[in-house]
């Protein structure tokens, strides 16, 4: 099942990489405890400082909501502020320029750079404070004015009505600031319309943005009606500008209750959200695990999902309120084994969220986006998870035809021309074109490696998030995780690359070179297993991975094209004898090399696994070389003799002859845990094999219809086009009836891999099963990647060659 790789491209690499700086011992196995020890030495600063974040969520404040809080008069002084401090911090955080805001922020920014510096200048002005600084702030809101209107700068949240709701209330404290009437008119006019077009309609979204914005409307918002949306913190949307203009208007204890909680944690000033924790920490585990460094972390990790998994039979607020953090919580809490029902999901459908064009305002892509991938981790047949995947699968690509998906702020410095294009799936693009990675690229036919090449290469250090105002958080952008991860990836890669060059002997010292008729694939038998196996403590498993990958190539191609009837014969009885290659009898050099290659590396694999799993499983491995050998001769067999099987044969036969156990079942023995022959021979074991075979079977038979058919070969889609129940049906309706049990198998797997209740297969040899399905999807993604390999060359450059080098 590996892949043939250029010759020429494959030798200028591995000369290019003989001096690699790498110094370890492949005789038997890398020596890994010196490995871990370099590499704890290596990583140690930045991880201390990544440790550091888990005990900590780490928020830029917002001159815009700490102007809102400044602003609350003292319920027995009204003359004066309820929070001086807060007023201070005005004082001395004012920018160079004039303004408020995040300081070094870009040109894009001047929408939120005006209504941050409109909202402090209307609180030094409502406590007769600052009188240069007000002078400053309206010198840089006149000079600046045309942008607000200009609809190529990213408007924050509300800004077309908080903008000029502002404006209208200098007007009431006698606050002048000379602006330009037409663009002011344009302003006032577009907030008329879109507070008479919210307000008038039932739309329960459009009434929750009108209560968010609330601070822009004045006296011409219903306050009983905000106040509805107070949570049980007292905040409104966890706002401090909201909730602080709600107390102005409505005298509510809890929301002064809680404006003094955001005081008491952040100081004198106020972020623009909060409490903000469980979306921040998980984004940080997100982006941890997406930049390939969670296992540094695991610890620390493990804290953060408990701990949101404990929120989430609570019924928190904090994750059930929001969109993307409820489906964040529940992707990353399912995906690590938790139980969480995908009914709470089913308050984000088309009627109730989507379906409203002020959504966009609520919140960005984010949402929408992290709502998908949830909606992607189905485990049976889930109708909540199935609708969401349908109609924000034709949300997003329909956004994308027109152009009118909200805009991400997460990346907004970021154009196109600075991607690395190598290709959309190691480089995914950046802002509103992320959907189309996003829909190009599903969970399941995204391998790790590639992942974390793609993410490390387009990490923003300087990334900020835009509600009412932007804002930035050291836990989600940091140079450490960039560091770490960079470093890691290139360390990885040096130690792939020592073992490609131990496995180019390999094949030497067992003359499988001298084999012909054998595709030459071992850069993407190894590759396969490097992409996802990829820490350094699993050396032996990526090394028994493609030393079987390159056997069951070899396998393959003289069953189909080479060995005679008497050689094929010959090799399955000198496996079943396991005599060694001094007494046996050979019918041919073929058949000698074959066996020979066969009976050093099982043997190989065997000692080494003796060490891991403190018992003799060399029969096991020898076993499924049998199985395998036996399947491709009834292969074998049906061809030369013209037979067409049933469906129910050729599939009991083929999820065995398509040669993922060898690849893959001896891997186990190396990923950690010790597996028992009780494990080993459980009907767990069985069907994580058989499901992930058979989603490798028919994906192989889709994909490779067509050269089969020329070839005069069994494929699963002609045999369903030949023994159809109601007559012969096309090849068309065979393909998709395949997929359907394909997405069927891929879902039970996937179900199998995650169930902790009642499973005996170790988590980490049940991943295994899942990698290799990964794999399977993205080869088989677009066609046979296994037999045209040429999409596959960048793939195999980025993992294994290709050092990341970011200046």
């Amino acid at each position: 099942m590996s892949l043939s790789y250029p010759r020429d491209v494959l030798l200028n690499k591995s000369r290019r990489w003989r001096s690699s700086s790498v110094s370890v011992s492949l005789d038997a196995g890398l020596k890994i405890a010196q490995i871990s020890k370099d590499a704890t030495v290596c990583f140690q600063g930045p991880k201390e400082r990544i440790k550091e974040l888990f005990s900590k969520v780490e928020l830029s404040v917002s001159s815009y909501d700490t102007a809102w809080v400044a602003m609350v008069p003292s319920p027995s002084s009204p003359q004066y502020p309820y929070f001086p401090k807060c007023v201070t911090w005005l004082l001395e955080n004012q920018l160079p320029d004039g303004s408020w805001g995040l300081p070094h922020s870009k040109s894009m920014l001047i929408k939120d750079a005006l209504s941050s510096t409109l909202a402090c200048v209307l609180a030094l002005k409502r406590w007769n404070a600052g009188e240069e600084h007000v002078k400053k702030g309206i010198h840089f809101i006149v000079s600046n004015f045309a942008s607000a209107t200009n609809e190529k700068q990213h408007s924050p949240i509300g800004f077309d009505i908080i903008f000029p709701g502002m404006i209208d209330y200098a007007k009431d404290i006698g606050l002048n600031i000379p602006l330009s009437p037409s663009i002011l008119d344009s302003l006032l006019c577009k907030r008329h319309l879109e507070f008479k077009r919210a307000s008038t309609s039932c739309s329960e979204r459009r009434k929750a943005y009108l209560a968010y914005v609330a601070e822009g409307l004045g006296k011409l918002q219903d306050w009983n009606e905000v106040m509805k949306y107070q949570r049980e913190n007292g905040s409104l949307f966890n706002s401090p500008s909201t909730t602080a203009a709600a107390f102005i208007h409505f005298q509510d204890a809890n929301c002064l209750n809680y404006l003094h909680s955001v005081l008491e944690r952040f100081g004198d000033a106020v972020p623009t959200t909060y409490p903000s924790d469980t979306y921040t920490r998980l984004c940080m585990v997100d982006i941890l695990v997406g930049l390939g460094i969670d296992r540094h972390f695991r610890d620390e990790i493990k804290v953060v999902l408990d701990e949101t998994y404990r929120y989430w039979l609570q019924g928190d607020d904090e994750i059930f309120l929001d969109p993307a953090t409820c489906a964040m919580a529940f992707r990353i809490l399912r995906i690590n084994g938790y139980d969480v029902p995908s009914d709470a999901l089913a308050q984000f459908d088309e009627d109730h969220y989507f379906c409203d064009p002020l959504i966009g305002h609520m919140g960005d892509i984010n949402a929408p986006i992290e709502l998908y991938k949830a909606s992607e981790i189905m485990i049976s047949n889930e109708p909540v998870l199935e609708n969401l995947n349908f109609f924000l699968s034709r949300y997003l690509k329909q956004g994308l035809s027109n152009d009118s998906l909200p805009v991400d702020g997460v990346h907004i410095y970021t154009s196109k021309e600075t991607f690395h294009w190598r290709h959309i799936y190691l480089n995914p693009p950046l802002g509103m074109l992320q959907v189309e990675y996003t829909l190009g690229f599903p969970h399941y036919a995204s391998l790790e490696r590639l992942q974390s090449r793609s993410n490390i290469e387009n990490y923003n250090v300087n990334s900020l998030r835009i509600l009412k105002t932007a804002y930035r958080s050291l836990n989600i952008s940091n140079r450490n995780f960039l560091q770490l991860a960079m470093e890691d990836f290139n360390f990885c890669q040096e130690i792939c690359r020592k073992e490609l060059q131990h496995l180019e002997l390999w094949v030497k010292e067992n003359k499988l070179d001298k084999l012909k008729f054998a595709r030459q694939k071992l850069v993407y038998c190894y590759f396969s297993g490097a992409a996802t196996l990829f820490s350094p403590e699993l050396s032996d498993a990526r090394m028994a991975w493609a030393k079987n990958g390159v056997l069951t190539t070899v396998v393959d191609d003289f069953f189909d094209d080479r060995g005679s009837k008497e050689e094929l014969v010959n090799l399955i009885e000198l496996v079943e004898k396991w005599d060694g290659s001094e007494a046996a009898h050979f019918c041919s050099e073929q058949v000698q090399i074959i066996y020979s290659a066969l009976y050093n590396t099982i043997n190989e694999l065997g000692n080494k696994a003796f060490a891991w799993q403190q018992r003799t499983i060399t029969s096991n491995i020898i076993e499924i070389w049998l199985s395998l050998l036996n399947s491709m001769m009834e292969e074998t067999e049906w061809a030369r003799n013209n037979l067409a099987p049933t469906i129910d044969e050729y599939m009991t036969n083929g999820y065995v002859s398509i040669a993922l156990g060898p690849i893959v079942l001896p891997a186990l023995y190396f990923v950690g845990p010790e597996l028992s022959e009780e494990v080993v021979n459980s009907t767990e074991y069985y069907n994580l094999y058989k499901l992930m075979s058979t989603c490798g079977r028919l994906l192989n038979d889709v994909q490779g219809f067509k050269r089969e058919a020329e070839q005069g070969k069994l494929n699963g889609v002609f045999l369903r086009m030949m023994h159809s129940c109601s007559g012969n049906i096309t090849k068309e309706e065979a393909i998709k009836e395949i997929r359907a049990v394909i997405v069927s198998n891929r879902r039970q797997l996937l179900k199998l891999v995650l169930k902790r209740e009642g499973s005996v297969v170790p988590r980490a040899c049940k991943d295994v099963f899942w990698k290799m399905s990964k794999i399977l999807h993205l080869f088989y993604m677009r066609n046979d990647g296994f037999t045209s390999p040429t999409e596959m060359v960048n793939y195999v450059n980025a993992v294994i060659y290709d050092p990341i080098n970011l200046i």
